[in-house]
């Protein structure tokens, strides 16, 4: 996935956006920029398929040597596939954050939470005056 054609929570998660069968679905993951805040990634805690999300809150934690930090959900929606290796490969999101880093898909249940994201302009905006 292209960084440029992905959208952005304020919380540094991305979400790519699909239509499958008539249904919106999102690919879920953490921007590049988060993964060099945390560093060394040493722990994440997945969802469980099934699990209902409301964008805004959080769904998991991934843990660096430095912190632990919330994922929270960029949409709401059921998750319907989680990436279940990543655990095992945490190298993955520094490698490739925005393919194999995916962390989620979600059946969009309320588009209006779309909204709320951001495009990769605004996110780059962002990213640039959190340093």
């Amino acid at each position: 996935m292209k960084p440029e054609e992905l959208l952005y929570a304020k919380t540094h998660e991305w979400a790519a956006i699909e239509d499958v069968d008539g249904q919106k679905i999102a690919t879920i993951g953490i921007s590049a920029f988060a993964v060099e805040q945390l560093t060394d990634l040493v722990y994440m805690d997945l969802p469980q398929v099934g699990q209902q999300v409301t964008a805004g809150d959080s769904f998991g934690e991934i843990e660096s040597v430095k912190a632990v930090s919330d994922l929270y959900s960029p949409v709401t929606g059921e998750i319907t596939e989680v990436n279940a290796s990543l655990p095992d490969k945490l190298e993955v999101f520094s490698d490739d954050p925005y393919g194999q880093g995916w962390i989620m898909k979600v059946r969009i249940s309320d588009e209006s939470s779309l909204s709320d994201l951001a495009d990769f302009a605004a996110y780059q905006k962002q990213c640039a005056e959190e340093g």
